[in-house]
């Protein structure tokens, strides 16, 4: 079957039911978007069908031929990085990074869809992006700087926090 990835399209070989992250990884090598928990609850395996944020772990390739799709491979570059990865670099996000891609893609949906979030649609569009270093204040301001709301970093997490209690 024929797939759109990354504005690239590319032949594959796989059954119809194979997730589509194992396709992504295994059959054409962009191991960007990686495996959490294989039922879609953890959000690391996150690409965009369409533009819109999906988990691939649960979605079967036969389901998304003909469709866009794009991986963590396909929204920046080292030269030209996204407004997200140029934010998530500037404050420092990751810690060990295993989350981070299905992170900047969750947050990249949100922000193709509403360039200015508040915070409620902020922690609404990453709800179920699980970070095990417990990193989402820094998510939450790289969000917030990448959209060009700016403030700085420890206003963002007092914020952040104030709004969970």
């Amino acid at each position: 079957m024929k797939l759109l990835i990354n504005g690239v399209e590319k032949e594959v070989n796989a059954d119809p039911d194979t997730p589509l992250l194992w396709v992504i990884r295994e059959e054409l090598k962009m191991t960007g978007t990686k495996f959490g928990c294989g039922m879609g609850l953890c959000g690391a395996c996150t690409v965009h069908l369409n533009g819109q944020a999906i988990r691939s772990c649960i979605t079967p390739v036969q389901s998304v031929e003909g469709a866009s799709i794009t991986t963590i491979e396909g929204i920046g570059s080292v030269d030209q990085p996204h407004p997200l990865q140029s934010a998530w670099q500037a404050l420092n996000v990751p810690q060990c990074g295993y989350c981070q891609s299905g992170q900047l893609m969750s947050a990249a949906a949100l922000l193709a869809n509403n360039p200015t979030p508040n915070d409620e649609d902020i922690m609404a569009a990453m709800t179920g992006n699980l970070c095990r270093c417990g990193t989402y204040p820094r998510i939450h301001a790289a969000i917030r700087q990448a959209s060009g709301q700016a403030e700085s970093p420890m206003a963002a997490t007092v914020a952040y926090w104030e709004a969970q209690v």
